[in-house]
């Protein structure tokens, strides 16, 4: 978590000022970091847990451990949790553990079902 909200702070965030990093530890334990960044163009910006997960995919990785997400802007620890889109591209690399936090000291652990349960799959 607290790698999370560090890697947090890079966010590049300049029009919603919400900066979140997340965290990805492949199940060989190496670790990836991930940060948003936002677009003039919004729908071309890029989700910290999406930009994790791509730079885990480009080092070989394809199981994933655990991720842990930081959006040390939010209001409270409840609006601190990946968005649909990142929910899906998580689920394809089925993590066993899912942690968030906001930029307090608590955090939350869920196992993945809990925050897709039905989730695509082919």
């Amino acid at each position: 978590m607290e790698r999370a909200r560090a890697v947090a702070q890079l966010a590049y965030a300049p029009y919603s000022k919400f900066r979140v990093g997340a965290v990805v530890l492949s199940d060989d334990g190496r670790v990836f970091d991930g940060v948003n960044v936002e677009n003039a163009a919004h729908p071309s910006a890029n989700c910290a847990e999406a930009t994790a997960v791509g730079s885990a995919v480009t080092a070989g990785v394809r199981k994933i451990a655990a991720v842990a997400v930081a959006c040390i802007d939010a209001r409270s620890i409840d609006h601190a949790y990946p968005c649909g889109r990142c929910r899906q591209i998580l689920s394809e690399f089925n993590p066993e553990e899912v942690y968030v936090t906001d930029g307090g000291a608590e955090f939350r652990r869920h196992s993945f079902d809990e925050l897709l349960p039905f989730r695509f799959s082919l």
